[in-house]
């Protein structure tokens, strides 16, 4: 069970650079100190040939997935340029109102994302997306990753054509001012962000006990069960996105606990 907590006074931000600012904006509303220490970074895709190559296929398209935030930036940018402009005939979905968001605002247009949860598996349970058969789908994502929307599009009969527009890759920072003030939280939005942390901090003297008592938020329970699964003791699960991250310290703040 998790202890009660002190008001919480800073956090530490991990997201990628360029990612971090809403975050820290919103914290900063609620008298929570942001601490923005980038553990990965987002960059062009390990095969820009190959992106170049499949996006004049893109207007024979139904739908258009877009995974990420990262993935709606990168893979916009590499239609602009291959294309000129996204085809008015291909219909859109994201993962979460994150992804979703920037998506609307750039192409002006409807964005098919889930009600029921910010993730791969809210989104496969639209009801938009349960018979693909004779369908195609270009998949905006970052190399590696999960497989399960592609796997369970093409289960469902669609032609799944993966567009990787971006590739993520680890930083290994100075944290020596981290250290030497050490936040009161941690904010960590994947697995393989929390992977890079425990690697960072693995080899520094002391910061594994340090990170293995500070309070942890996540949104997700699978990097909820990855970071117990490395020994972090105290994981608090919020909703999604800035928004549920905010929520749940402002609730945290408001019982006392």
């Amino acid at each position: 069970m998790a202890q009660s907590l002190p008001r919480i006074r800073s956090l530490l931000i991990t997201r990628p650079a360029g990612l971090a600012e809403g975050l820290a904006e919103g914290l900063r509303a609620i008298g929570v100190a942001p601490v923005i220490l980038p553990l990965i970074e987002i960059a062009p895709p390990p095969e820009p040939a190959q992106l170049a190559a499949l996006l004049p296929r893109l207007p024979e398209c139904q739908w258009a997935i877009f995974v990420s935030p990262s993935a709606v930036r990168m893979g916009l940018a590499a239609v602009h340029e291959h294309l000129g402009v996204f085809p008015e005939s291909v219909r859109l979905a994201a993962v979460g109102e994150g992804s979703a968001r920037p998506l609307r605002e750039a192409l002006g247009r409807p964005v098919l994302i889930s009600a029921e949860g910010a993730d791969s598996e809210g989104l496969l349970a639209c009801p938009e997306l349960q018979a693909l058969a004779g369908q195609s789908v270009m998949l905006f994502r970052g190399a590696g990753g999960r497989t399960l929307i592609a796997d369970t599009l093409a289960a469902r009969g669609a032609a799944v054509m993966h567009a990787v527009c971006y590739e993520r890759r680890p930083l290994r920072p100075d944290t020596a001012p981290l250290l030497a003030d050490w936040p009161d939280a941690i904010s960590v939005t994947s697995t393989e962000i929390l992977d890079q942390l425990v690697r960072v901090m693995g080899v520094e003297a002391g910061a594994e006990g340090l990170l293995q008592t500070t309070p942890l938020f996540v949104p997700h329970p699978r990097i909820a069960a990855a970071a117990r699964a490395h020994g972090l003791r105290d994981v608090r699960l919020t909703g999604p996105g800035d928004a549920g991250l905010i929520a749940a310290l402002s609730a945290l703040f408001s019982s006392g606990n």
